[in-house]
């Protein structure tokens, strides 16, 4: 069982920046790869980013490549989630989940979300 509480949202202003945290439980946490999600308001959710179980490769969608970095620390049983350059788009709550195992697969658990909202 793998527990996770994301943190770290907010109001910030278009160009601004915020950094996603998500903790989790259990002793699994480096065996998985992580993923950051989003869903704005009458939207699909989707994927943001994802990161393998070592930290190595990743994932980004097209629309925040360059602009946001995933990172974690396996040592903290944390991942991160780089927000740069933010834009009224980007508004929507964001989840951290936690893959099957380390280079993915389907996603099982899943945190509360948090609220991020970029005004113009």
């Amino acid at each position: 069982q793998v527990q996770l509480v994301e943190s770290g949202g907010g109001l910030v202003q278009a160009g601004g920046s915020l950094r996603l945290s998500c903790a989790a439980s259990g002793r699994t946490f480096s065996r998985r790869a992580m993923g950051w999600f989003r869903q704005a308001p009458g939207k699909e959710r989707e994927s943001v980013a994802a990161i393998t179980g070592s930290g190595g490769p990743t994932y980004y969608r097209a629309s925040v490549k360059g602009r946001f970095t995933i990172s974690r620390d396996n040592a903290k049983n944390m991942v991160y989630l780089q927000m740069n350059s933010l834009q009224p788009e980007d508004t929507a709550v964001y989840y951290c989940a936690a893959a099957s195992d380390t280079w993915g697969g389907p996603y099982q658990y899943w945190g509360q979300g948090t609220q991020v909202t970029v005004s113009s």
